[in-house]
């Protein structure tokens, strides 16, 4: 029970990543490899800070606003420098790199004895796992409401169009570059929150982190828009967060199946694949019944 309710917190903290992503990678139409960078930017900053007697919640609101600084640069890189879009990711994480080193000094930092948002008395009095599904649920459920009141205003309205038809964005008069870098500084910023959580949770911050978030990412995405099927804008956010709990029990289940946590990666690429090629499945199949069906008959 106790490694169901550990997956489910997990799954909650990890559904912000997956709700950054949904806003750049289905909204905005953006591919977006700064994630890699940011995440563990995000765990470098607030664990740091943390570590020289900064309070937590400064200090993963600092997480936040250095994640919004990667989405701005990679924004200017793509809207001002006219480089592509996954080129100008992928410089801003390779950036991000040295700049965690930076910011760390070293290439992991533990939080042993540090005051995090983890400490409160309240969260400790919970019974045990229960303090990251509490967290997670209430963060989850603040920046979803964000988003969806954000989304519903003129301006959410003009992002989604922007996405959706950059041509007539711009035929609109939208400012279109200023759509993309705003929805990236968001993004990324929600990104730097969730790997502040998952740091001060976990107990440290490592260099590697970033390692597959992409993949996790798109797996709570693609699952909860697989296991849910057609939904309003608001429910696919929701969906996302859902996704991301159901992602991490079947990574759960596969543990508990004998295989190593360093296949950790191989397994998301492998749930991501089947998790995508599902739909093509079941329309493989529609196609196939009535024939399977009037062969039947035919016998």
């Amino acid at each position: 029970m106790n490694l169901i309710v550990s997956a489910i917190g997990q799954g909650l903290l990890w559904a912000l990543l997956g709700l950054a992503l949904y806003l750049t990678f289905r909204i905005l139409d953006f591919c977006d490899m700064t994630v890699e960078g940011t995440f563990p930017l995000g765990a470098a900053t607030a664990v740091t800070a943390i570590s020289h007697g900064m309070n937590p919640y400064v200090a993963t609101l600092l997480a936040v606003l250095t994640g919004m600084a990667a989405g701005l640069i990679t924004g200017l890189l793509y809207t001002k420098g006219k480089i592509p879009s996954l080129l100008a990711g992928i410089l801003t994480m390779t950036a991000a790199y040295s700049v965690n080193l930076r910011i760390m000094g070293k290439s992991n930092i533990s939080l042993l004895g540090q005051q995090t948002l983890f400490s409160s008395q309240f969260l400790k009095s919970l019974p045990q796992y229960f303090d990251s599904v509490f967290v997670g649920f209430i963060a989850v459920a603040i920046i979803t409401l964000l988003l969806v009141f954000f989304l519903d205003t003129d301006y959410g309205q003009a992002f989604i169009v922007t996405g959706d038809n950059l041509t007539m964005a711009k035929s609109l008069g939208i400012k279109t570059d200023t759509m993309i870098i705003v929805g990236l500084m968001v993004s990324n910023g929600m990104v730097g929150l969730c790997d502040a959580l998952i740091a001060q949770n976990n107990g440290y911050a490592d260099i590697n982190m970033g390692i597959g978030t992409i993949v996790i990412a798109l797996a709570s995405i693609i699952i909860g828009e697989v296991a849910f099927g057609e939904l309003t804008l608001t429910q696919r956010l929701m969906a996302v967060s859902l996704g991301s709990i159901i992602y991490r029990l079947i990574l759960l289940a596969v543990l508990q199946l004998g295989f190593s946590a360093n296949d950790l990666n191989l397994i998301s690429s492998i749930v991501l694949a089947l998790a995508m090629m599902v739909p093509r499945l079941d329309g493989l199949l529609n196609v196939a019944h009535p024939i399977l069906k009037g062969v039947r008959t035919h016998d």
